[in-house]
């Protein structure tokens, strides 16, 4: 039985927000209309590529992954759920937590056992049973224009997806065709083994066309050609899995920054005289704050002013940021007068006159 009105009561009274601290769709990677099959597939997928057995590298990369891995967890214990998934579409991750606090503490899973050990059979990854291979259909991959600024301060870019599905048609077909070992007997104590075609029945289908909107996450500090990856979005197969849709980020050019890693290059050129006293100025950031540059000495063309905090944000660990590099190019004059020529002689220590 299904106990969702004394939990509305509550969401009610707190007037809870809407606005959650993160999506579990995106952690999946999957849309909002995946059913369940869909969603299983995406967490098997994403478990084993996050599992603590799988991940090697360092203790840090180790931590993230492990972080991840029990975000994936915490997001299909969710949608996996028919009830918790739709007390989270409509109150959020916040009605989810009041909803479990509700029916009591005490209930498994959410470690690297637990739901895992649901798929795999127990004992991490070398047990339990195959599972039966599925034709896949073909992935889609769509380059993704952003702008630095969007790899910068992170950006939600909706697009719509048009893709062939199946749907319902008169009929039946031939359908989970397989080889089959037969015996046959040919005479007294003589049999023939020989494999056969068998297939089932099933309805029968057809291609259409369907439109969809799709809400794309770029993260802060994604790299070029990242791909963003949809599960079952791609194209379809009969009597299998559709293909993935991967959105491959593509950089357009910036009019001041180049990106290098985690780290931001920048040309700056600065007028003569500043360049011979020294200045302070401001250059605007991707994300609008202003970065200070000074100089007290003489600034020669060529010199490399290093900003530490002020690059890239790191992919996943936005807090830590790589380093900005300002290469200064000086603004000569065209000309000067004679008595300009004469007053830079005087001042820089040279000859009143010509050699």
């Amino acid at each position: 039985m299904r106990r969702i009105a004394p939990l509305v009561a509550v969401l009610v009274l707190l007037a809870l927000p809407a606005v959650l601290a993160r999506n579990y769709y995106d952690v999946l990677n999957v849309a909002k209309h995946a059913n369940e099959q869909q969603i299983k597939r995406a967490y098997r997928k994403l478990a084993l590529q996050y599992h603590p057995d799988k991940v090697t590298g360092t203790e840090e990369q180790k931590a993230e992954a492990a972080k991840r891995f029990a975000d994936i967890n915490h997001a299909y214990e969710t949608l996996s759920d028919h009830e918790k998934r739709e007390i989270y579409d409509r109150y959020g991750e916040e009605g989810v937590r009041q909803h479990a606090g509700q029916q009591g503490a005490g209930r498994g899973g959410g470690g690297p056992g637990g739901i895992f050990d649901f798929f795999f059979g127990g004992g991490g990854f070398g047990g339990g049973e195959e599972e039966e291979r599925i034709p896949k259909g073909d992935d889609v991959v769509v380059d993704l224009p952003v702008t630095l600024e969007d790899l910068y301060a992170g950006a939600e870019i909706v697009t719509t997806r048009d893709k062939a599905v199946f749907v319902p048609a008169p009929g039946k077909r031939r359908c989970k065709c397989r080889q089959k070992l037969m015996t046959r007997q040919l005479g007294p104590g003589m049999i023939q083994q020989f494999t056969q075609q068998v297939c089932d029945e099933c309805p029968n289908v057809k291609l259409e066309r369907e439109r969809e909107p799709l809400t794309v996450h770029v993260e802060p500090g994604m790299a070029d050609g990242h791909d963003i990856t949809f599960f079952e979005e791609g194209e379809p197969m009969v009597d299998g899995e559709p293909g993935d849709l991967r959105f491959r980020v593509r950089t357009a050019p910036h009019a001041l920054f180049t990106r290098a890693g985690h780290d931001l290059m920048a040309n700056v050129t600065v007028p003569l005289l500043d360049a011979l006293v020294g200045f302070t100025r401001t250059l605007p950031h991707l994300d609008g704050h202003n970065v200070t540059l000074a100089a007290s000495g003489v600034t020669r063309p060529g010199d490399v002013q290093r900003v530490p905090g002020e690059g890239m944000p790191h992919f996943q660990s936005p807090d830590r940021k790589g380093d900005l590099f300002v290469t200064y190019s000086i603004d000569f004059p065209a000309a000067l007068t004679e008595e300009q020529k004469a007053a830079a002689r005087t001042l820089l220590g040279g000859s009143a006159t010509a050699s």
